[in-house]
């Protein structure tokens, strides 16, 4: 029998009860007690500290208005498509121009769609905009089953891009995203039209996992790629948890929302540029509180989990070649960054940024939207 291939149109609508569970049962959490000496709100060292959680739980309890944010999502064009058995949820923000470019956006963990929000005012009167969901993330839920990782995610949003009526199409994506992005232009090289990736220092743990050191890199540029390495891997144990033990980690994900807050808020403390900065003073509070809500109101804390540890034991090439023209936007660059990823020049449009981190949607959208559109509209 063929797979229905209908788009179906979605509107977000969490049920009352729902938001006043969530509410209820932050006004009942029950707190660690406090490690004496543990008072400063911005002292991540080790891990979201007690009394920035409390702070933030506190607004998300009284002050954040998941209505207001609802209704400005479902602004937005929404359908929901089955591919493969799995439901796939999808904003589609047509351009005013029929002639536009269709961009896909592709977002990784703990990200979601709500990631690009403020982008896709910034590029609708040049692309149709495409954000799918990944299968366990946000409206993508439930899981249909195992075996959703990279390439099989890869595959079906090609699939999507399909059923929109796009034959040919551009690509971003950051985190998780930029490998489906890659993998779109090595396996779809005749479809993409170029490839756009939002990357950080943070990608230089990437280096020593995944490509062998250049050539000619002295003691002290290793020293100092080591040190981006060594930063990285203290905030690691996530990785780990997912990547391995995911059924561990989620139902603590599922039934806590301080819980899936401070899992959450505390990457984006570790990801975002500005040491000195709480999450909430790197992106938009209530940004990021639709982002942890949207988790909490899926119950994907658990189900995105799952894609860490099928990502982990699928096997696949983190990077592909292609012959797809290729774009590298790189926010609170690191001057050894373009060395250690692409010390032969490959890369056709390379930017570098000092503000931003690993959520530049969010962070720095203009910045972002801007070098999108530079890339693109390149010869």
């Amino acid at each position: 029998m063929d797979e229905d291939t209908a788009l179906t149109p979605f509107r977000i609508d969490i049920p009352q009860a729902d938001v006043d569970d969530l509410r209820d049962r932050l006004a009942r959490t029950r707190w660690p007690i406090p490690v004496p000496g543990r008072r400063d709100r911005t002292d991540f060292r080790r891990g979201i500290p007690q009394v920035y959680l409390e702070e933030l739980a506190g607004y998300w309890r009284d002050g954040f208005d998941w209505r207001a944010q609802e209704a400005e999502l479902n602004a937005y064009e929404q359908v929901t498509t089955v591919v493969d058995g799995q439901t796939f949820h999808v904003v589609h923000a047509r351009s005013a121009d029929p002639q536009a470019t269709p961009l896909l956006l592709s977002h990784g963990w703990p990200g979601s769609f709500v990631e690009y929000q403020r982008l896709i005012p910034l590029l609708t009167d040049a692309f149709h905009l495409v954000v799918p969901s990944p299968p366990g993330f946000g409206f993508s839920t439930p899981l249909s089953g195992t075996g959703w990782e990279l390439a099989r995610t890869t595959d079906a949003y090609a699939g999507i891009m399909t059923r929109l009526g796009y034959g040919r199409f551009a690509a971003h994506g950051t985190d998780l995203g930029a490998g489906v992005t890659g993998r779109l232009a090595a396996l779809h090289p005749e479809r993409v039209i170029g490839t756009h990736v939002g990357a950080d220092p943070r990608w230089l743990g990437l280096v020593g996992d995944r490509i062998p050191y250049p050539d000619g890199l002295s003691a002290d540029e290793i020293a100092r790629i080591e040190a981006v390495r060594a930063e990285d891997a203290a905030g690691r144990g996530y990785l780990e948890l997912q990547s391995h033990r995911p059924d561990t980690i989620g139902p603590a994900l599922t039934d806590s929302p301080v819980g899936q807050l401070g899992w959450i808020a505390e990457h984006f403390r570790s990801r975002t540029a500005g040491d000195d900065r709480t999450p909430d003073e790197s992106v938009d509070r209530d940004q990021l509180l639709t982002t942890i809500s949207l988790y909490w109101f899926t119950r994907s804390g658990a189900s995105s989990a799952q894609f860490y540890y099928e990502a982990e034991h699928a096997g696949l090439d983190l990077l592909m070649p292609s012959g797809v023209p290729s774009g590298y936007a790189v926010f609170d660059t690191h001057p050894l960054l373009r060395r250690a990823l692409d010390p032969g020049k490959a890369i056709d449009h390379w930017s570098e940024f000092t503000e931003g981190g690993h959520f530049p949607a969010m962070e720095v959208p203009e910045l972002l939207a801007g070098d999108i559109r530079t890339f693109f509209s390149s010869p």
